[in-house]
């Protein structure tokens, strides 16, 4: 099977846009919303979920008062102003190190698993998508991700799908690491604007970090010609194919607020860009 990640530099791009519009138009794939912090593809996409399960990576420190006896030491070796004056455990400000619970003579604190999120298995009359939903300020996206990951794998391998197709977060931090570590392609969606162009800089040197072969398509191309010519010299510079160019329109949030992927609400030019982008996704696999 191959892997295609879908990222960008920012947010608003219209990363989701295409990769729902894509979970229409390709065969035989699983599909992967890698954007646990603000997962939305289950909007478009109107899972049957079959499978939930709760996620947890880190740990936080219980104290069990009736063991404790006042001596103080975990309060005087934590660095994260945790632990209250009764000597219980502030779960928000606790960082998981373990410290106090090392220190602790009586062994009157243990540490915990900490519900991050939940992940989840499911069925889409798309194909098969597995999706996750991280908690308010939650940590380890990354991790997370990889666990979506490796269970993507497991499916596209029972069900022997061709492609696993995955939206990204934006940005360049732990989560778009772990979206991009072992792909088979990057698909870089980008929009003309400065902020826009700044940031998809930052995330091809992420992408050629891992050695990827990469595309970018270029969204609401038309806004700001001058950029959008920028793009496109930067892209060949770096050795990027362009693999579509997408017009403003005020089709595409129409079918956003019905949340209905594009190539449902209307077969027309725009879809037709849709099915090339992924015909030239094909061809560069």
């Amino acid at each position: 099977m191959k892997e295609i990640a879908v990222v960008s530099g920012k947010g608003g791009t219209g990363k989701s846009t295409l990769v729902s519009a894509l979970s229409v138009i390709a065969e035989n794939k699983v599909i992967v919303d890698c954007d646990v912090d603000a997962a939305d593809m289950y909007i478009m996409l109107k899972p049957d979920i079959k499978e939930r399960h709760k996620f947890s990576a880190s740990k936080y420190a219980y104290t069990d008062l009736s063991k404790c006896t006042g001596c103080g030491l975990c309060k005087e070796v934590c660095r994260f102003d945790a632990v209250n004056d009764d000597y219980s455990i502030d779960r928000l400000s606790c960082e998981g190190c373990e410290f106090c619970a090392r220190v602790c003579p009586v062994k009157a604190i243990e540490m915990r698993d900490r519900d991050s999120g939940e992940w989840f298995v499911s069925e889409t009359k798309f194909g098969p998508f597995v999706h996750a939903k991280l908690g308010i300020a939650e940590e380890n996206s990354g991790k997370l991700v990889n666990l979506l990951r490796i269970r993507a794998r497991v499916l596209a391998s029972d069900k022997k799908k061709d492609y696993i197709i995955m939206d990204g977060p934006p940005g360049t931090g732990c989560a778009v690491i772990s979206t991009l570590t072992g792909a088979h392609f990057a698909l870089v969606v980008a929009e003309p604007t400065i902020s826009g162009l700044s940031d998809m800089k930052r995330v091809v040197e992420l992408i050629e970090h891992f050695k990827l072969k990469a595309g970018v398509v270029i969204n609401k191309y038309n806004i700001n010609p001058e950029i959008t010519q920028k793009i496109k010299e930067f892209s060949r510079e770096r050795g990027l194919v362009i693999l579509g160019e997408i017009p403003f329109t005020l089709r595409i949030p129409e079918s956003i607020t019905r949340a209905v992927p594009y190539p449902l609400y209307r077969d027309d030019e725009i879809t037709q860009l849709f099915r090339e982008i992924w015909e030239g996704l094909k061809s560069n696999l």
